[in-house]
């Protein structure tokens, strides 16, 4: 039978993410809309992000946080060409976006670039990294579901640097900031912030690499956090290389004090488990359906990835799988019970959960007997036998 209850909120998409519980646009009343970003009023704006987020992260007090350009990609694209090449590089990639910043180091023409990967559901051989090399990796798979399960697996006498692509991670879960040197991240992922500004995290050790090293190519206006051999230190106190959006920048403060309000990091945490515990009980008495990921301590609590394996679906070509996959995505949300829940169109035809701070537990539970029922739908169309 169609299921009566629906969520409330059935938005589970994984970038934008749903707004926090409470949120309306009256939260933007106070947004400096016509200003300069580089008026004193501006500029107190975008220290207050960075300052309530070094907080609620506990951020140790002598890393340097920034908001920079191009969301998540542009902080990550920041860091890979303004500190790589000083030595061997270790990259790590398990799903789609590891995979693009292999791609891109490569196109550095760098002599020493090792590849350590593994398919979608798995995760390389961590204990193979070597950390006296440069090391870069992806916390949690977006696209996969998968994730590291702590940091334990990082060296803490390295001496090379560990860049962090900590988006999908951070506010979600706990980061051993001593393990590492460079994180980042974007707003519009576990506090439900709106796309297009990143956040760039660096410890000392990632400090000291940008003055003693110089990247033999050119780096674009963008890019630049040091001049003249000394550190940009206004980029880290609001002094935004580009222009931002002073109405994006209220609404991450927004989310910023909804989540100190709400018991901070821990609370946040909590909130992503439970969210994630929902949908394995489910998958528990599920006939056709599997987490993606294979082992349960890699499991993402912000993206959890299904995947299909009742034999009528798996024996369809790939084509057919990833229609099947699609239309029954569409089916929930035609039905207004879930939206944006179809599969990274790199991953394994099945479906994803966005399952943030900002999800409700309540909401997971309304949205799960959709999926059944839109699987029923799909084997009653005939189009899987």
């Amino acid at each position: 039978m169609k299921p009566s209850r629906r969520p409330n909120n059935p938005c589970f998409s994984s970038g934008p993410c749903a707004k926090r519980p409470g949120w309306s646009p009256a939260v933007l009343d106070q947004a400096l809309l016509g200003r300069s970003h580089r008026s004193g009023a501006g500029k107190a704006r975008l220290e207050e992000v960075i300052e309530r987020s070094k907080r609620l992260l506990g951020m140790p007090s002598d890393w340097r946080l920034a908001v920079v350009a191009g969301s998540d990609t542009g902080a990550v694209e920041m860091a890979l060409w303004s500190l790589l090449g000083a030595r061997g590089i270790d990259m790590l990639a398990w799903e789609n976006f590891g995979e693009g910043w292999v791609a891109d180091v490569k196109r550095m023409k760098l002599p020493d670039v090792r590849v350590l990967s593994a398919p979608y559901g798995r995760l390389p051989e961590l204990s193979a990294v070597d950390f006296e090399r440069d090391v870069v990796f992806t916390w949690n798979g977006t696209t996969s579901g998968v994730r590291v399960p702590n940091g334990d697996w990082i060296a803490a006498g390295r001496t090379g640097l560990v860049i962090c692509d900590a988006t999908s991670a951070v506010f979600a879960m706990r980061l051993p900031w001593q393990k590492l040197d460079v994180a980042t991240w974007s707003w519009q992922k576990a506090l439900g912030g709106e796309a297009a500004h990143g956040m760039l995290a660096l410890s000392p050790r990632a400090v000291e690499r940008l003055l003693a090293y110089t990247p033999p190519w050119p780096l674009p206006k963008l890019f630049r956090l040091t001049s003249g051999g000394k550190l940009n230190e206004g980029v880290f106190r609001g002094e935004t290389i580009n222009t931002p959006s002073m109405l994006c920048v209220e609404d991450a403060i927004d989310s910023l004090k909804w989540a100190e309000s709400g018991g901070g990091l821990e609370a946040l945490v909590r909130r992503c488990e439970q969210n994630l515990a929902a949908i394995a009980i489910w998958v528990e008495g599920s006939s056709w359906a599997r987490f993606l990921a294979e082992e349960p301590n890699t499991r993402s609590q912000t993206s959890p990835c299904l995947k299909i394996i009742d034999p009528a679906f798996t024996a369809l070509s790939p084509e057919e799988r990833f229609l099947a996959s699609r239309r029954i995505a569409r089916r929930i949300e035609e039905e207004g019970a879930g939206y944006d829940i179809a599969s990274h169109r790199a991953s394994p035809p099945g479906l994803r959960i966005w399952t943030g701070a900002t999800v409700e537990a309540s909401d997971v539970e309304a949205l799960l007997p959709w999926l059944d029922w839109a699987w029923e739908e799909e084997r009653r169309a005939k189009r899987v036998a």
